[in-house]
Parts: structure tokens; sequence; C-alpha cells
């Protein structure tokens, strides 16, 4: 498995996109089963709160550096090569680089997922279900257990929010037979068209945020105004050794 270096007690990885890409390579030609959490700052501070997601993060075979904050510190953790794998651009690269294998979608709506089936005609795409907001009976759940290893899935990328979507993926690691689950947020609306994301200037200064901020302020603002200045404190609390974060399993 990468490196990784603790971030508030959670595990991230010290990969960039490159490297990331040849984990999952690697999983598939080895018949491995693991799944994948791509955090930034808000997915730490949900751990912070939440025992049972921090261990979630920590028993991921890689917590990608879904912002430049994260990346940063990877980088401070020894390897200069670290840089931010976030979602909505990990998602179109691995299905552009590796079209041969058989990938899944799960999440979004039926509409989303018809124009993600389009956006990428070359790829190999096994199957895709949109879950009804509530919750699945566990006939349904099964269903969709049977259908996606029916699929004969490599990869099944579930486009949820989180937390939901990692404790999806935890919940469903055994029973599923893909080589890696990616949880990968607002990546199918943005790709999808449904999201517009922030220019590129913005994205490589740590700033995204305050873009995502202007286009859904009644739903971000509590997170940033909240989750940023607490993730400052804390981070400047474990780099001085005032507190220490340990990463449970």
């Amino acid at each position: 498995m990468p490196a990784t270096v603790n971030v508030l007690g959670v595990g991230v990885s010290v990969v960039n996109t490159a490297l990331a890409t040849a984990e999952i390579e690697r999983w598939i030609e080895a018949g491995r089963r693991e799944y994948i959490c791509v955090s930034g700052v808000h997915g730490v501070m949900e751990c912070q709160h939440d025992p049972v997601l921090k261990a979630i993060h920590n028993r991921a075979g890689m917590v990608l550096p879904d912002g430049m904050p994260l990346a940063w510190w990877a980088r401070r953790g020894g390897d200069p090569a670290a840089d931010r794998v976030c979602g909505p651009e990990f998602f179109p690269h691995i299905l552009e680089t590796l079209p041969h294998r058989a990938h899944f979608f799960y999440g979004a709506t039926e509409e989303t997922l018809a124009r993600l089936v389009r956006r990428f005609p070359g790829a190999r795409i096994a199957g895709t279900y949109a879950p009804p907001f509530r919750p699945l009976t566990p006939a349904e759940d099964a269903d969709v257990i049977a259908r996606i290893n029916g699929s004969g899935a490599d990869i099944v990328w579930v486009g949820l929010s989180t937390p939901k979507q990692e404790r999806w993926m935890a919940a469903h690691r055994q029973p599923l037979a893909a080589a890696a689950l990616i949880g990968v947020g607002a990546a199918f609306d943005m790709e999808a068209g449904n999201i517009r994301r922030a220019p590129p200037f913005l994205r490589r200064t740590g700033l995204e945020w305050t873009y995502r901020l202007m286009l859904e302020p009644r739903r971000l603002w509590r997170r940033y105004f909240s989750n940023n200045p607490a993730f400052m404190m804390l981070a400047a609390a474990q780099v001085t050794h005032l507190a220490n974060f340990p990463a449970e399993r």
C-alpha cells in the first residue's frame, strides 16, 4: 500500500494521480478488493466527530488528498511528488486511462448517469444504478449487489455525498467482487455538467471552496465557515505537538 501521512488522525495516502492509477491497476491484476476515500478538509473534519467514519477512512486501501491542504501536508510528510487527487478530475482520468476495465456507476439520477455514459463512449461501462432518495430495503440492496457482481465490474464509482458514500463502501466491500470501490462525491454531477467547477487557478491555490460557496451558499456556508477555521486550529495543534491525533483503524 502507498505510504500515508497522519492528518488529524486520518491516514492520507502520499500519492499523485499516476501513483494512485498504478495502485488500482495492481489491485485489479492481483485480484484484491479495496475501497478508496477521496477526502478533503470536509471529510477529515467529519472524522473528528465520528470515530466510525475515521476508522472507515483508516481501513481504506487509499485515502486520496482531495484538496490542496491535504496535498501540502502529504508533501510535508516527505514526498515532493505528492499532489492533489480530486474526484472530479480522477474520475474522468481513470475512465480515459483504463477504458478496457469494466466500470459501474452507483449514485446520482438516471438522467445524470445517462449523460455520463454518453460522455465516455470509449469506456467499458458495465452498468449503472441510481438509488432512491431513501434507504434501500434488504431485498433492494441484495439486488444491487447481484447486479454489480453480475456486471463483472472491476471498478465501482460511488457518487454519493460524504459520509454516506464512505459508509456504503465499507458496508459493501465484502459482498462486492470489484477490485476497487471509489467514492467521488459530486464528480458525477460535475462531469455531467450539472455543477460548474472552479477555474484552475482557484483549484491550485486551495481556494476552490470559495467558488463552490458562491454557487451554493445556502447548502455549503455552514460547512466551510465551521470546518475550515476548525481544521486550521487543529492542524496547528498537531504540527506543534500540542495535541495528538492517533490514526485508529
